[in-house]
């Protein structure tokens, strides 16, 4: 008897298997908005010190310049290389996000460790129908595992097969 031939080994419900999704292109916004404004007022920030260390030095211009306009500047850089290189995958196993390049992290959820289910939708995630994904798994280190930049039926497709999951393990 072949594998396709044979029975499922349980009735519960299972999505089809896909590869590696990446997020909407839409979601790049989300990403450089974060990265942009996180670092614009970290330079902010070094600007005072930069003032007072450095008021009576020709340095600092040119190193005041500088800071406000590459830290920004690698900041949306970084969100564009955060954003190629997030994925995430559902299957019948569970659910799975993988990101970074250099350094890869990749975190496996198996569906029986599901506890309950979230979705978050921050004003900017609304204007570009985004959303955040967050499944809490049982025990108590890395407890939850949170995807943003979801295309907002994407997060709720993915929020409602879980859900069934859990629902249908809990019955067994």
């Amino acid at each position: 008897m072949s594998e396709a031939d044979s029975p499922p080994q349980d009735d519960a419900p299972t999505a089809p298997p896909q590869g590696w999704q990446p997020l909407p292109p839409r979601a790049r916004r989300l990403f450089v908005l974060g990265n942009a404004f996180g670092l614009g007022l970290l330079a902010l920030g070094l600007l005072i010190p930069i003032g007072l260390l450095l008021r009576d030095t020709l340095l600092a211009l040119p190193l005041a310049l500088a800071v406000l306009v590459l830290l920004p500047g690698w900041g949306v850089w970084l969100a564009y290389r955060q954003y190629a290189n997030t994925r995430w995958r559902l299957d019948s196993d569970g659910y799975a996000l993988r990101r970074g390049r250099l350094w890869q992290q990749e975190t496996f959820v198996p569906r029986s460790r599901v506890q309950h289910l979230d979705i978050q939708r921050g004003p900017i995630e609304r204007r570009f129908d985004l959303a955040t994904l967050v499944i809490h798994t049982a025990g108590t280190r890395h407890n939850a595992v949170s995807t943003a930049g979801l295309a907002a039926d994407d997060a709720e497709r993915l929020r409602d097969q879980l859900a069934r999951w859990i629902e249908t393990d809990d019955d067994a």
